[in-house]
């Protein structure tokens, strides 16, 4: 790598990498941060499927850096093991960086030396910034050149990753939000335990009939991803241009109709004592419906067997779709998560061995094995007619929801997502918004106006950086 590129991705790095919560923190969904999966299922390992990478004397390492910790990291490390297994011609070895700031900031630490990383794991919000460190070879290389099939994979996971029709990382852990409520709280409310509430209003009048003795309607977690989500689902855009993807954004849209209504739905709710602020943890609002001292949350399709096992004996948990308000556009759930990223400063065969390892990840069987064992959504169409997914289906029925939620989700750019090179620091602002309008401390459109001009502001300096 060329000095003047490294120079100039120790600079974007140092304007947009902050200290924000990340993995090893206490939200959910998209970025890392489950920490409630149910474990492994014993005996369930990937198959040992031949890769097409010649064997040589001397194998090829590849280093590979992710954020997977606890049982998702066993996870991981038995992905490894397997496929060294499975030929003689590659070794990959993977290394825990903790947190995704913090794997992202040795990324930066390592570039001049070229210490790092063959392969890293990118929470999705990351995705712009690393398009624009120049830094990485787009995926679409590696297909191209050997035609390897994308329509084999879900288009409403890959959408994310693929910008001006060229797919630039492999999506690896990858979920989205879904409605939790306790189907016996509402059948005593004489509410149909059948029938989850699918929009704001209907949320709002479960969640009054809901809420009695010391026990709330609901309570969401102040995290900016549902926020997010929220937009995408009544099909707006949360930046201008395209939500970033038919030129780079340059304004924040958090202000806009959408926003205002869904932050006035949020904080009726909280007024009117029909549901609970706990915060912006998803940990202490998974705690409180676990304890049936709220009848409905929001959380990660990831979070879904950690939460159905520990309800076990206590209630029955239903899901249901992301709710939205009466009459919005068509929408859809944005995929969180993270993906895979190959590093440029690598030699080539180097980056090829990525891409051996990468396209084993995407094997159906492979994909039945992390999906069962993580509760992330397979990437892989075919994983779902692997058996080990119908038993886990069987099992969990509830995350049928989730599977048709990502499947009925319109691709448009909102649904696809917003991208922007500062949204790591932009959704601690939006958490700070919402706060601010739960609490009284401002008015919600006041609130999102100063969080929406904070976001183009800070956006407007890291374009600045770039040119």
């Amino acid at each position: 790598m060329k000095r003047s590129l490294r120079v100039g991705f120790a600079i974007l790095m140092s304007v947009v990498l902050m200290v924000l919560t990340a993995c090893g923190g206490s939200n959910a969904g998209s970025n890392g941060k489950q920490s409630n999966q149910s474990g492994n299922e014993k005996g369930n390992t990937p198959p040992a499927t031949q890769s097409s990478q010649p064997s040589p004397a001397n194998p090829i390492k590849v280093t590979w850096w992710h954020s997977m910790g606890g049982e998702l990291g066993e996870a991981v490390k038995q992905l490894v093991v397997d496929f060294n297994q499975s030929q003689s011609g590659i070794v990959v070895e993977e290394v825990f960086q903790g947190t995704y700031d913090e794997s992202l900031n040795k990324m930066k630490a390592s570039m001049d030396s070229k210490s790092g990383p063959s392969l890293i794991q990118v929470y999705e919000i990351g995705s712009r910034f690393m398009i624009d460190s120049k830094a990485i070879t787009p995926i679409q290389t590696f297909v191209d050149a050997e035609g390897y099939d994308l329509s084999q994979l879900e288009e409403n996971i890959t959408n994310y990753y693929t910008f001006d029709g060229k797919l630039h990382s492999m999506p690896f852990n990858t979920s989205n939000p879904i409605l939790y409520y306790n189907k016996d709280l509402f059948k005593a409310a004489g509410l149909d335990p059948d029938k989850a509430p699918a929009t704001f209003e209907e949320v709002k009048e479960a969640a009054a009939k809901l809420t009695k003795d010391g026990q709330a309607g609901a309570s969401f977690a102040i995290y900016g991803w549902f926020m997010e989500q929220f937009f995408a689902n009544q099909g707006a855009d949360y930046v201008n241009n395209g939500n970033g993807r038919t030129a780079a954004a340059t304004e924040s849209q958090l202000n806009n109709e959408t926003g205002a209504a869904t932050l006035a739905w949020w904080k009726d709710l909280i007024d009117s004592k029909a549901a609970l602020n706990l915060g912006r943890s998803t940990a202490d609002t998974k705690k409180a419906f676990l304890a049936g001292q709220v009848a409905m949350t929001l959380d990660s399709t990831a979070s879904l067997r950690g939460i159905v096992d520990a309800a076990e004996g206590k209630f029955e948990v239903g899901t249901g779709y992301l709710p939205k308000a009466a009459g919005a556009k068509d929408g859809g759930v944005i995929v969180g998560g993270a993906s895979l990223w190959v590093l440029n400063n690598k030699p080539e065969e180097e980056q090829k061995a990525a891409w051996e390892f990468i396209k084993y990840l995407g094997q159906p069987a492979t994909q039945a094995y992390w999906h069962v064992n993580t509760g992330y959504f397979p990437i892989t169409k075919k994983a779902y007619d692997e058996k080990l997914v119908a038993d886990n289906l069987a099992k969990y029925p509830q995350f049928q929801t989730a599977v048709d939620q990502l499947h009925n989700s319109k691709p448009s750019t909102a649904s696809t997502g917003a991208v922007m090179g500062v949204f790591p620091e932009a959704r601690q602002i939006v958490e700070g918004a919402i706060e601010e309008a739960l609490t009284g401390v401002k008015d919600p459109q006041k609130a999102l106006d100063d969080a929406a001009k904070a976001i183009s502001d800070k956006i407007g300096t890291y374009n600045k950086t770039l040119k």
